[in-house]
């Protein structure tokens, strides 16, 4: 009984170690079968949120995409090129986050000096028109 019950586990597994296209298959498959069994897969894939998914990067996580070559030397230096690689994008990322949040930082400092010049103006009696910046 266990495998029967551990059987659609199994095949989902299987067809997530193929990948996307493996999935598209399967769901055809279904179709020309039995529509209800196609009809069931696509959505499935759609709830999951299987075919919105980048696959290199789903694939890249489960595998590390690392196999043993046989040559160690070879395995090492891969290992070592793979792991820098990740520390560089890890790198890269960090400072593309403290981009966004200096520029955010800027605009939100441009946004209060604006506010804080039309209040003082305000306060002065002063108007100036918005569209132009122009005292009025």
């Amino acid at each position: 009984m266990t495998s029967i019950a551990s059987w659609p586990g199994q095949a989902e597994a299987w067809l997530d170690e193929r990948g996307k296209p493996a999935w598209i298959v399967a769901t055809v498959i279904g179709f020309v079968v039995f529509w209800p069994i196609g009809l069931a897969l696509l959505a499935y894939l759609i709830w999951s949120k299987r075919m919105f998914r980048k696959s290199c990067r789903h694939a890249w996580g489960r595998t590390h995409g690392f196999k043993s070559s046989g040559n160690t030397a070879f395995d090492s230096y891969k290992a070592e090129t793979l792991r820098r690689l990740e520390e560089e994008q890890a790198a890269f990322e960090a400072f593309l986050q403290r981009l966004r949040e200096a520029k955010d930082k800027s605009e939100f400092d441009q946004f209060m000096d604006e506010r804080a010049r039309r209040a003082a103006a305000e306060r002065s009696g002063e108007r100036r028109d918005e569209r132009t910046g122009e005292t009025v």
